[in-house]
């Protein structure tokens, strides 16, 4: 009975649906790219395409640069020669790698200037800071997340507030972390490298990997229906499995004789002659996703045998937050991730998707 209740037990997934077009007022696809902020891979998905166009391909290939710097003191964030250097003068991103958000401590600093800790109950404790329980601790707080706003911090360094901060991080409870570090800005002077040189930053650039599908049997959507919708073909789980099977260049075709995959594409479908991949790796900022998105709505600008391309981007599974300042937990699951259609008329559909310690995205 032990056996049967736990393949009972399947962790929740929610699956948040909308379909809107890109010259609407309303359109909220801006917003919602800007605001996931820790993206480590990007993938797309062009059928009837065998080569991309220069515009495009340039484009993927000048994602980056991003950072990695270890051992960094988290008090080196909140000085007011890193707040007024970086966080005031662009979007700066801060992410703890190789930390588990359920097992350690995490932090990220977001580009509004919020840096969020998640933090064992011991660390908090030690710190002497003040937080609130984390929603995802059960009926024992075992972790708390702190709030500290970057910007309010550094308009007063003689502040009770950022003295007991400062305080905090440099002597009662020294923490150090290894980072991912990105910033985009506009106009502004400074570079990273040199500020964090005395750690010995390191400097990458996303993995890019392009290639052309041949023969690729793909679902047939239709841009005014939408899952639960009358006449709908795919539905929205269908086309999720799909292409993290085509992304994952996973054997389709259903053969009896293949005993690694026996997936196949949603019905109805149709086969394409060619087919355009490309996947961006590496610590990937919202802004640069947003040009992405944009180049691939004027893929349409001049007719095209294909009625639909697609992006999709996976956030980090261990990251504080998915979306804005929302609380992301990942017991048996940590996925938070989305997925553009985006149709020759310039309608599309959004599918945004969290496991089983996330709210409803928003």
């Amino acid at each position: 009975m032990a056996t049967l209740r736990r393949l009972r037990e399947v962790p929740r997934h929610l699956l948040v649906c909308e379909k809107s077009n890109f010259g609407h007022d309303k359109s909220r696809h801006r917003y919602l790219v800007e605001t996931h902020y820790y993206n480590y891979r990007v993938s797309f998905l062009i059928p009837e395409c065998g080569i991309l166009s220069k515009e495009l391909k340039d484009l993927v290939m000048e994602f980056g640069p991003y950072y990695f710097v270890k051992d960094l003191p988290l008090y080196e964030l909140i000085t007011h020669e890193f707040i007024n250097s970086f966080v005031t003068k662009g979007s700066c991103y801060a992410l703890t790698y190789n930390t588990n958000i359920d097992e350690d401590n995490t932090v990220a600093l977001l580009p509004n200037g919020k840096l969020i800790l998640s933090l064992d109950k011991d660390t908090y404790e030690e710190t002497g800071l003040q937080g609130r329980p984390s929603q995802y601790s059960g009926r024992k707080t075992m972790r708390f997340i702190v709030s500290i706003d970057l910007m309010d911090l550094s308009s007063n360094l003689d502040s009770k507030k950022y003295k007991r901060v400062s305080w905090a991080f440099k002597e009662k409870k020294p923490l150090k972390f290894d980072f991912l570090l990105a910033w985009h800005q506009t106009g502004a002077e400074g570079s990273m490298m040199s500020y964090f040189s005395g750690y010995g930053i390191q400097e990458h650039q996303p993995n890019i990997a392009l290639s052309t599908t041949r023969d690729l049997r793909c679902p047939v959507l239709r841009s005014g229906l939408l899952e639960g919708e009358p006449e709908a073909a795919c539905s929205a789980h269908e086309l999720f499995d799909w292409l993290g099977a085509v992304f994952g260049h996973a054997d389709l075709n259903n053969e009896p004789y293949n005993f690694v995959s026996t997936y196949c594409c949603p019905q109805p479908s149709a086969v394409v002659a060619q087919a355009s991949l490309g996947t961006i790796t590496g610590f990937i900022l919202p802004e640069q996703i947003c040009v992405l998105l944009e180049q691939l709505c004027r893929y349409f600008d001049e007719p095209k045998l294909a009625p639909w391309v697609t992006l999709s981007v996976q956030g980090f599974a261990d990251s504080p937050v998915s979306w804005r300042e929302s609380e992301h937990g990942f017991q048996k699951g940590g996925e938070h991730l989305y997925n553009f259609v985006i149709f020759n008329n310039r309608d599309y559909w959004l599918q945004m998707a969290v496991g089983a310690n996330d709210g409803c995205p928003p």
